[in-house]
Parts: structure tokens; C-alpha cells; sequence
């Protein structure tokens, strides 16, 4: 694992939420970040294959879904 420097400024509504975050779970402002982005990262990653199976699935079935739609 490469590590990377990086600047975060913050206000002080989000340094404060910050704060009360790493302290309440443990972990240093750094580690609480981190883990927000790769949640977030996640999070998006498993839209993008929940849009795409959908997809996949009205191309494959639409037209089956639609004539049992209309019984």
C-alpha cells in the first residue's frame, strides 16, 4: 500500500463533526475519513451493478413483463 499525503480543510462544523466522530469510534480524524470515502466508493460501485443487472434483466424480460403486467 502506497501512502499519500493529502490536505482536508475543513470548517468548523465539519472539523466538530469530525472530532466527535473519531473520538466516539476510536479512530483518528485520518482513519474516519478514509473509511467515509471507501463507504461512499462502495456505495457507488454497488449502485452502478444494481443499475446494470436491472438493465440486463428489462432487456433480457421486459417485453414477458409487460404482457403480465397487462393480465
Amino acid at each position: 500500500m502506497t501512502v499519500m499525503a493529502f490536505t482536508l480543510r475543513t470548517d468548523a462544523e465539519l472539523d466538530a463533526a469530525l472530532a466527535e466522530l473519531a473520538e466516539a469510534q476510536h479512530l483518528s480524524k485520518q482513519e474516519v475519513v478514509r473509511k467515509a470515502v471507501l463507504e461512499m466508493h462502495q456505495r457507488a460501485q454497488h449502485k452502478q451493478r444494481v443499475a446494470g443487472a436491472s438493465a440486463a434483466a428489462r432487456e433480457r424480460w421486459g417485453d414477458v413483463l409487460d404482457r403480465l403486467g397487462s393480465v
